[in-house]
This record gives C-alpha cells, structure tokens and sequence, in this order.
C-alpha cells in the first residue's frame, strides 16, 4: 500500500534532523507555504488591491510571518501579542487588520497606535472606542447574518455565535459613524471554518456585495473593501480534495461585475483573512514511538501529546499519519495513537490502521501547520515543542526553541522555599 498523503521531504531529512532535535519539533516546508500565498494572490489578482490579511493566530511565529509578508500578505490579528509580531516583522498601518471580540481598551489602544484597521464586533464598541480612544478615519463591521445564512459544521449556526453585528446594527452603525466624522468603511463577515465547498465563499460574497449596494443606497455610506473572512479548507483526509481557488475567485469576480458595479461601488476592494490554508498543509508534528500496550484495544504511545497538537482530542479532527520509512509497508495494524497526558481524548488516531510500528520509528503526523503549536498547552507540566523550517536552499532552520523546565517554572515564585 503506498502512502496516499507523500512528503515534501526525504526520510533521510527528517532522520538527520532528529538526530540535532529531539522530539516532537513541528517541521514546516517553506517552499509549500509561499507556493499557496501565490495561488491565493493569483486566484484574486483582478481585484485591485487584494490582500489576505494571514490569520496569525493559526501560526504566530515572525519567521514564518515574515515569509508571508515577503508574498504581500498582511496580517489579521485578534490580540496585543499578534499586534506586537506584526510590528516586529514590519506590518503596520492597513496592513493589519485588527478583528477581536470582548476587547480591551489596551488592545483597541494598541492597534490604534499600529495604525491597523480597527473591525468593530459589536456596535457598543463604536461608542467604546470613540470615548476612549477617539474613532480613527477607517473603522470597519463584523458582520453576523444570523439565521439568514448556514454556518459550515465547524463553525456553527451563526445565531449560536458571539460574534458580529445584526443587520439593523449594521445600518445604525454605518449612520453613526458617519455622524460622528468617519470617512471610510469596512465590512466583514467570518462565517465558515475549514470549509472546502467553494461555493460556500461564492455566496458569502453575495451577501456582503447586496449589503454594501443597500448600504450605499440607504446612507449614502459608501464601503471601501469588503473582507470575506477565512475558512478555505484544506484537504486533512486522503480522499479530501482542495479548494479550487481560481475557480472561487472567477466566480467571485463575475459577480463583483454582476452587482459591484452597476452599484457604483467600482472600485471596491475585496480582501480576505486565511491562516489554515497557507501554513496547514505545510507543518508537521514528527514524534517518536516509544511504548506500545495491549488491553480492550491496541495502542502505539508517542512521546508528542494532545499538548503539542489539540485537534484530534477537542474536534476528532483527522490528521493523516506516516510512519517513516514504511510508507509502502502493509497498513494492516489497526491501533489507537495516543501520547501521555492524563486524559483519555489524548490521541491522534483512534482505530487507524497503520504498518506494523516499531519502538523508536518517528511517526509524522500531517497538515498540522496551522492551529497545531499554536493551540498548545502545558497540563501535566509537558514543555512546548520547537519549531523548525525547512527552507527552499534545503537547510534546516530553528525558529523557535523547545522549552525548558526553567521557562515552566519562570513565573513562580520559590523564594520562600529556598
């Protein structure tokens, strides 16, 4: 049986660079990240001035920040710390997009002082912001249809969420704004998550496209950019198929002519804010084997765990595994993976069928390059893995270190037990 999901590098890699780095260590392919920022921009370079805003939160790392800056990317950020990576890397002003929710005024303090576009959640912040900080020239809506539009699976009925203004917010939002002396307007929406329909982006651009024309019509407000959010999926299964982007992007651009311009609205900028798509498929978890047990079900212990990658214990999230080395080998073990915490949702696979696994193999667990270190934690006193990246030239480079039992304990205070 050949391994359905290949490698972007040769075994003989990943052995040499356990040997310098013990496991797990994340490993993300460069090459594969800039390729997807060039398939997006392409897919959406007849709308003037696109930008997809790379959701930080998926991985904030600089290094890998700074490769998606190098493919004109921006930043969306939902916190100080992202504000503070985007700055160190360079971004600032409308290059960042600043969507949060529940915010601070510290928060809103620091994006204003970025110059980032500030995406309001809710309509009270409008006043918020105003009293504490002053509105800036741009400010932009989140926008949440409620029943008047499906959620995808991952991210729920949109009336179930916290996010985002109702349509009537909307509108007395817009008037108030310009009441008060704003100029220029956004408006924004966010409601898939690793949605791989391309259709469902289509219709999301639909419905902001009829609300910026209504808008126009009713305030005489007239919207600058329209941001469609994230959520392209990406293929996590085997039998998965990508996101056809240019195909989402022409039927996004006939619509833009079919309702964007007879509107008055041309020119009008369409923006959007994945992260998943860009560095997902392009990290992996590499973990090493080190206990097999056999009770009511077989198990293959690894010495990663739901601490470094928490999808497949909070979601059932499927990630694909390869077993190094015996990617042609017979999958005919039918075995739990699971790593050490205690919890009994600590595992990557549950009834996977997989070669026969060996103390000491590396399992290499895929598509793990956006929400994988990222979401980790430290229960049970497990120490965050590093993170390295594979660049273009085939070197391996640290671009973060692993931690140490001297940064867990770095914040208690053991003086009066010295």
């Amino acid at each position: 049986m050949s391994n359905p999901k290949p490698l972007p590098f040769s075994e003989a890699t990943v052995r040499a660079v356990a040997e310098d780095f013990p496991t797990p260590f994340y490993l993300y392919n460069e090459k594969g990240i800039r390729e997807s920022c060039r398939s997006l921009n392409s897919a959406f370079s007849w709308s003037d001035g696109f930008r997809n805003y790379f959701a930080v939160k998926a991985t904030p790392n600089p290094h890998i920040m700074s490769i998606v800056k190098e493919e004109s990317l921006g930043a969306d950020c939902s916190s100080r710390a992202e504000l503070m990576l985007a700055e160190k890397i360079g971004l600032r002003g409308e290059q960042v997009m600043f969507t949060s929710n529940n915010t601070p005024v510290f928060e809103f303090q620091a994006a204003k002082d970025l110059g980032a576009v500030l995406n309001l959640d809710d309509i009270t912040h409008i006043d918020f912001v105003d009293q504490n900080l002053g509105l800036p020239e741009l400010v932009s809506f989140r926008y949440n249809p409620g029943s008047a539009r499906e959620g995808n699976v991952i991210i729920g009925k949109p009336e179930e969420a916290k996010y985002g203004f109702t349509e009537d917010q909307l509108f007395e939002g817009y008037r108030t704004l310009k009441e008060r002396g704003v100029r220029r307007f956004g408006l924004h929406t966010m409601v898939a998550s690793n949605e791989l329909d391309g259709s469902f982006f289509v219709e999301t651009a639909r419905m902001l496209f009829d609300l910026a024309a209504r808008i126009l019509q009713q305030l005489d407000v007239r919207i600058e950019f329209v941001n469609l959010g994230g959520g392209i999926g990406i293929p996590y299964r085997p039998e998965d198929k990508a996101v056809d982007l240019k195909a989402v992007g022409d039927r996004i651009h006939s619509l833009y002519d079919e309702m964007i311009v007879p509107a008055g609205l041309d020119p009008l900028r369409v923006v959007l804010e994945n992260g998943r798509m860009i560095t997902g498929p392009h990290g992996y978890l590499v973990t090493r084997c080190i206990h097999h047990k056999q009770i009511y079900r077989n198990y293959v212990g690894v010495d990663a765990s739901m601490a470094n990658l928490m999808r497949p214990g909070i979601y059932g999230a499927y990630h694909h595994i390869t077993v190094l080395g015996k990617e042609d080998a017979p999958h005919n073990k039918v075995v739990d993976v699971v790593g050490s915490l205690c919890e009994n949702n600590d595992k990557f696979a549950i009834g996977r069928a997989l070669p026969e696994i060996d103390r000491g193999d590396l399992l290499v667990i895929h598509d793990a390059g956006a929400h994988g270190h990222a979401m980790g934690f430290q229960y049970n006193g497990k120490l965050r893995s590093a993170e390295l990246l594979l660049q273009e030239n085939g070197d391996v480079k640290q671009i973060r270190r692993a931690e140490t039992y001297d940064d867990y304990f770095a914040t208690l205070d053991f003086a009066e037990f010295d």
